[in-house]
């Protein structure tokens, strides 16, 4: 079951007509919230990054926060899993014809799908993943969580075909993000990673990890990560909200540290799985 502009409906029924924006442009913003026994995760951040994604690209938000809170519990009530993944996307709209200016009167389409949220292999937090690194050749405005994904699909492609796990994006020797992920640096017992800024994408995982991180007591430093820092970490790790936290063990076919995951990780793996069963699930 999906909610496409007011309907709820089954997934193969669901039709949006050619013009629009989305479609044609690209035209639109998205998010994705995970419900961990059907309990949305920290909803209303996720709608402010929304609204501020929103904001960026000049389109008004649809629905309050009250409605959206609506759609998604009545999607999490008619799909099956405890544990689903909401994809939320609204694009500027149907317009009468293919112009790259605003149309000047168009409703926004609003899409919104369950999927469900399995929990990462066992193994990869056990023996840890790989990763390769790219020169990071996006856009400047990474903040916005646009559906113009393309440049992230063929950085992440890159690793697919390397049968990495992610790819990790450098731009001019900095470290920025991975293509779908958060990138943790550990160097010299130090946990590193890149502030937030129009380069980078804000994420949820990112904050969750950090607060996790000091209240345990780590030296935490929010900085510039140097590619001399990525490439000599003794721990990497990378955070998203399907892949939680993943240690990476292997950067361009170098192992990282001693090629297996550090003491660091294995803490805050520790803490995180106890924040999911603790928190992630009693949050409403």
């Amino acid at each position: 079951m999906i909610y496409l502009n007011g309907k709820y409906q089954p997934l193969e029924e669901a039709v949006i007509p050619v013009m629009d924006r989305g479609f044609l442009f690209g035209d639109g913003v998205y998010e994705v919230i995970p419900a961990y026994s059907r309990r949305l995760f920290r909803l209303h951040e996720h709608l402010e990054r929304l609204q501020h994604s929103l904001d960026a690209i000049r389109l008004k938000n649809p629905h309050t926060v009250a409605e959206w809170e609506e759609i998604l519990g009545k999607l999490i009530a008619a799909n099956d899993g405890d544990d689903q993944s909401l994809y939320l996307h609204v694009s500027r709209g149907v317009a009468p014809v293919r112009d790259h200016a605003f149309p000047a009167k168009v409703s926004p389409t609003v899409f919104v799908m369950s999927t469900p949220l399995p929990t990462p292999p066992k193994g990869w937090r056990e023996q840890g993943v790989s990763a390769i690194t790219a020169e990071d050749n996006r856009w400047l405005r990474c903040d916005i969580k646009s559906t113009s994904l393309l440049p992230n699909v063929l950085l992440r492609q890159l690793s697919v075909d390397a049968g990495a796990a992610e790819t990790i994006l450098l731009r001019d020797e900095v470290l920025t993000e991975g293509s779908a992920s958060s990138i943790f640096v550990v160097w010299e017992d130090i946990l590193m990673v890149t502030p937030k800024s129009r380069l980078v994408l804000p994420g949820t995982t990112y904050d969750v990890v950090l607060e996790l991180a000091q209240a345990e007591g780590m030296t935490v430093e929010v900085r510039q990560v140097s590619e001399y820092e990525l490439r000599t970490a003794a721990e990497i790790w990378l955070a998203s909200a399907t892949k939680e936290i993943l240690p990476v063990t292997h950067l361009d076919g170098r192992p990282v540290g001693e090629g297996k995951p550090g003491p660091l990780y294995r803490r805050i793996d520790a803490l995180y799985q106890h924040f999911k069963t603790t928190v992630m699930r009693e949050n409403t």
